[in-house]
């Protein structure tokens, strides 16, 4: 059987832990918002965070983080609307990239 993580990005790698409750992954969040999210293409391309009961959506990979995107507060009761976050997502946004998030002077347009 041949290893397809070997060819996994990032992104990939990350979604893919936090499906798997990996021991790697961050905790915290709802196990039903990471599924909801990872359902929808136009996020499963950004790099998904944990923190603070919020699973968050980035442009880049490594901090600094883009911070620019809405987010899913995994708080209860909750009822999970990735899809409203996906329509809120700017038309530019394309798939993380695997470095920090430029500086301001140097951001993509």
């Amino acid at each position: 059987m041949i290893d397809d993580m070997s060819t996994e990005t990032v992104v990939e790698t990350t979604w893919r832990q936090l499906l798997e409750h990996h021991p790697d992954a961050r905790r915290g969040g709802s196990p039903g918002a990471i599924e909801a999210a990872s359902a929808e293409p136009r996020l499963r391309q950004l790099f998904p965070f944990l923190s603070h009961g919020c699973l968050t959506f980035h442009r880049n990979t490594d901090y600094p983080w883009s911070n620019d995107l809405p987010f899913i507060a995994c708080t209860t009761p909750y009822k999970v609307s990735a899809a409203l976050v996906v329509v809120h997502l700017p038309h530019d946004c394309g798939p993380a990239i695997e470095s920090p998030w430029p500086e301001p002077s140097s951001a993509p347009s």
